[in-house]
């Protein structure tokens, strides 16, 4: 992506911002950085951070980051309007900012991305107030170059699926398969995984987001559940399938698929602009209590996905924002009987101006 289009994501944000009545915004969030400047994607460590970025209401924007940062910042933005600080201090940030705002600008923070000590040291004589989401906003709508490149990361996901039957044989395990996906997808141009990748047999595959301490071995007639996604030019995919490994699938796995894809189908089916999160999970929820097995389903139905692998807007109960398009969005419905097994089948579907699209 260029320059001017990230410039143009900051002018959209400006107009939030005068709508809240901001004379700037700390921006602290990576993705957020990156997807407003184009500036690393990725804080390298929990208790390491890239910088920042100062949206200003007068498009007087600046770049915050450390020395080790500085040539890679001067790529992307002008020498002039990046502040190199000398630790990722607050107390650095506030001589800036009193500079930049005085003490009667309002400056928005995101404050579900600062701690409670980070935001007292940076707001001594500084007027802040809480901004989250401003962002997450406009990310929610994907622009035609980000559908792009969500499409290029799923059509390399639907290759690695096409490939997985291969390595789900019996005498393989949870963990070996598991690698086998990561090396895939690197070896086919992944930058590295949306998440780590799950992969469940049978009793397993009844947690959710399972993560093995003991891998299990594969065997003759079993059932695997995996769950898994890859980074490409930055945009993430995400999607799940349930295998039965054999040729003599039991009666009670095969209906339990049978559902989940139904469920799926008829979510699919009502996805499309208008529509909000909750009606379309509560689809999936119908389904299954006519079947009686709502009890088994336990988790959202789906969740927005771009450069994180979870973002907004979310297909659950307490999403009764409706969808719009260029919105993408999974749609996983699953089923899962502690101490016997589970099914989870995913797809990712963009919003179009009559429906959806699945990729």
């Amino acid at each position: 992506m260029n320059k001017e289009t990230f410039a143009l994501r900051r002018e959209k944000l400006r107009r939030l911002m005068h709508e809240q009545g901001l004379d700037a915004l700390l921006v602290s969030q990576s993705a957020n950085r990156f997807y407003l400047s184009g500036f690393e994607l990725h804080d390298c460590q929990c208790n390491e951070s890239y910088g920042c970025l100062i949206i200003m209401k007068d498009g007087k924007d600046w770049l915050c980051t450390d020395s080790r940062y500085e040539e890679a910042a001067a790529k992307l933005w002008d020498r002039e309007r990046i502040f190199i600080y000398r630790s990722a201090s607050s107390e650095e940030l506030n001589g800036l900012l009193k500079k930049l705002c005085g003490a009667s600008g309002v400056i928005g923070i995101e404050e579900e991305h600062l701690s409670r000590a980070y935001t007292r040291r940076l707001e001594p004589g500084l007027s802040l107030q809480g901004a989250d989401g401003l962002v997450e906003q406009l990310r929610e709508i994907k622009d035609e170059e980000e559908i792009r490149l969500i499409a290029e990361s799923v059509a390399l996901n639907h290759r690695m699926l096409a490939w997985l039957p291969s390595v789900l044989v019996p005498g393989q395990d949870e963990g070996s398969v598991s690698w086998a996906i990561e090396k895939f997808y690197r070896e086919h141009g992944a930058s590295e995984l949306s998440f780590p990748s799950i992969v469940a047999m049978n009793a397993n595959a009844a947690l959710p987001h399972y993560a093995p301490e003991q891998p299990s071995v594969f065997t003759d007639n079993c059932m695997v559940l995996v769950d898994e996604g890859c980074r490409l030019h930055h945009y993430c995919s995400d999607q799940t399938r349930t295998y039965w490994i054999g040729n003599r699938p039991e009666p009670r796995f095969t209906e339990m698929l049978e559902r989940v894809q139904e469920a799926q189908r008829r979510a699919i089916a009502a996805l499309g602009p208008g529509v909000t999160g909750r009606e379309v999970h509560q689809i999936a929820v119908d389904y299954f209590t006519s079947c009686g097995m709502e009890r088994y389903f336990t988790h959202s139905l789906g969740h927005g996905v771009g450069l994180e692998t979870h973002e907004g807007p979310r297909l659950s109960v307490f999403n009764t924002k409706a969808l719009r398009p260029g919105m993408v969005v999974t749609i996983e419905p699953g089923l899962y009987f502690p101490g016997w097994g589970g099914a989870r089948w995913e797809y990712m579907a963009v919003i179009t101006e009559d429906g959806c699209r699945v990729f």
